[in-house]
This record gives C-alpha cells, structure tokens and sequence, in this order.
C-alpha cells in the first residue's frame, strides 16, 4: 500500500471519526445509585414474610419421603433424603406456635445454615423474590406470640409492607436449637 493510500484512508477514518462525534447522542447520566436489599417472599399462617436472600441455601419442594424422628418436638418433621445428604426439616407454622401445617402443592421448604447443618424450614407457601431499595427498610410491625422474636424490621414497597424475618435470631434461639423432647 502506498503512502497516498494510507493518508486517504487516514483521511476517511478522521472524517467518520468527526462525523461520529458530531452525531453522537451522550448516554444518560446515572447520579445516584440506588441500592437494593434482596428478600425471598413466603407464607407462614397466613402471614406474609421475607426472608433475606442471602440467609438461605435454597427453596425445594416438600419432599416426598419424610422420615419421622422418635424423640423429637412436634414441630419437628422429620428427615429428608435431599440428593444424598440428610435435611432436617421442620415446620416453622407450628414451631412459631400454630397448627401443623398441612403440606400442599404450594408448600416449600427454605433451606438455611444452622451453624455448619443445612436445615430446611416448611412454610405455606412462597410468593418469588423481590428488589426492595435499602430506603424503604423500617421498623418491625408488632407480633403476637414468637413470630415477634424474630421480625426486626419491615420493607415497604408498593403499599404493601413485607415483615422480614431473622433467620440469625431463629437458628440462633436455644428454643430452636433442643428439637429433643
């Protein structure tokens, strides 16, 4: 390629180059970021919770085979066999001082880390997960019975107001740690 050649392609690419940034639309500006707290959205007794994404391992189905355990509180379900390793589960309805909850199609069990044991926690039903900014976080609505232990604070977001509950003050009370009788 010639000199000629080079200086006329040289030539082109200013010219696009100029053309482009004449024509250019600027991006928006950002000048705030928002931040989000993440929560997963369930039921227990009819009570709409959150829980926050991070305090839980995984969301399963109720498991088809639940061996019952000899011994145990009547809050506690059993054991599962979930893909090769044992999950205790139990039915956070009853244990926060309702009826045994009836396992159907739309029960779910949020599996969370009590110290290094996966336990999994039966509740009624769960709604998805939602973003909620940090701002809309305020304090916990009153609660009757044990429910009030382990609600610490609320999130408001389109008029409806999700009680999160505290899985640290759950797997951490010795009430819910002695599942022996």
């Amino acid at each position: 390629m010639g000199r000629a050649e080079s200086r006329e392609i040289l030539s082109l690419l200013r010219d696009i180059e100029d053309r482009s940034r004449r024509n250019a639309v600027g991006l928006p500006q950002q000048t705030e970021i928002q931040r989000f707290w993440e929560g997963v959205l369930f039921s227990v007794s009819g009570v709409r919770l959150a829980a926050p994404v991070g305090d839980l391992i995984e969301i399963l189905h109720f498991p088809a085979a639940v061996t019952p355990v000899p011994g145990t509180q009547p809050w506690v379900c059993g054991i599962a066999n979930v893909r090769g390793s044992l999950l205790p589960i139990v039915d956070l309805q009853q244990f926060l001082g309702g009826r045994a909850a009836v396992t159907e199609r739309r029960s779910r069990v949020l599996v969370i880390r009590h110290e290094a044991t996966p336990v999994g926690l039966l509740v009624g039903e769960v709604f998805g997960m939602r973003h909620f900014p940090v701002e809309s976080q305020g304090e916990a609505p009153y609660f009757e019975g044990k429910l009030a232990r382990y609600v610490q604070s609320t999130y408001e977001q389109d008029m409806e107001s999700w009680p999160v509950l505290s899985v640290p003050a759950l797997s951490g009370d010795p009430e819910f740690q002695v599942a022996a009788l």
